[in-house]
């Protein structure tokens, strides 16, 4: 008991050191924090969480590229740009997500505001089926491909084949996640923070299998189910909140 104790106060403290809005200075999400209007937002969030993999300002320069790309009014261009307009997004590149899989996402994220009524509605619709993230992943993953697009498909984790889905849950923390510190958005109110699913990636599974939240050695679904669990016991209402504790200890203070 006193161990369980020690290592909540433990990952408190570096809950309290990390998630503030500083962490946003480093940060993938400054990208969405430029824009005000929940739509731009949204879409921003999602197409910078998306191309989320190997080094952080890579990403962030890219992910601004992209926006410049999209007329830095990310909803309006969705909406209503030409087929001339969206084939223009054919030069732009981040590692092995390239032009044609950015218009893909450009016609599908189309489908979606159009059809759909956006992407709040599209997750929270599958989060309401049986009300885990599993489900409002599988769901979204469904809408999301209606359009034919098969190279794309490696760009979106499929949770019902055991991907982690590391972009898409820090995609749903930042969208979905309710404090007061000033870095995620809490814009989402349909998906309660108590059912968010830690972002698994190197960093945190190390960190966690270190302190023994984590036994299974492959970072897949199970893991993730596995590790969120073992957070819940710190926090049952807001779990992922550790997600900077553990991504802090690893890649800050290297753990």
């Amino acid at each position: 008991m006193n161990r369980v104790k020690d290592l909540k106060n433990f990952l408190d403290e570096k809950v309290n050191e990390f998630n503030r809005p500083e962490f946003i200075e480093t940060d993938p999400i400054q990208v969405p924090k430029y824009f005000t209007g929940k739509e731009d937002i949204e879409i921003s969030g999602f197409l910078t969480a998306t191309i989320a993999w190997g080094n952080r300002a890579a990403i962030i320069k890219n992910a601004l590229r992209l926006m410049a790309l999209l007329d830095n009014q990310p909803h309006d261009f969705i909406i209503n740009a030409s087929e001339h307009e969206i084939n223009s997004l054919s030069r732009f590149v981040h590692r092995t997500f390239n032009g044609d899989d950015c218009i893909y996402f450009i016609h599908s994220l189309r489908n979606i505001y159009i059809n759909y009524g956006g992407l709040q509605k599209v997750f929270e619709s599958g989060f309401n089926e049986d009300e885990t993230i599993k489900s409002a992943l599988i769901h979204f993953y469904k809408i999301f491909f209606e359009p034919t697009g098969e190279r794309t498909r490696k760009h979106i984790s499929n949770v019902a084949k055991g991907a982690s889905a590391k972009r898409l849950n820090m995609y749903l923390r930042w969208m979905a996640r309710q404090d007061k510190s000033g870095v995620d958005f809490g814009l989402w109110e349909g998906i309660p923070t108590a059912a968010l699913l830690l972002p698994l990636d190197v960093h945190t599974g190390n960190v966690g299998r270190k302190l023994g939240l984590l036994q299974r050695k492959s970072n897949d679904w199970k893991a993730v189910e596995e590790i969120t669990s073992s957070l819940r016991q710190f926090d049952a209402n807001d779990p992922v909140k550790y997600d900077f504790a553990l991504f802090g200890l690893g890649v800050f203070e290297k753990f």
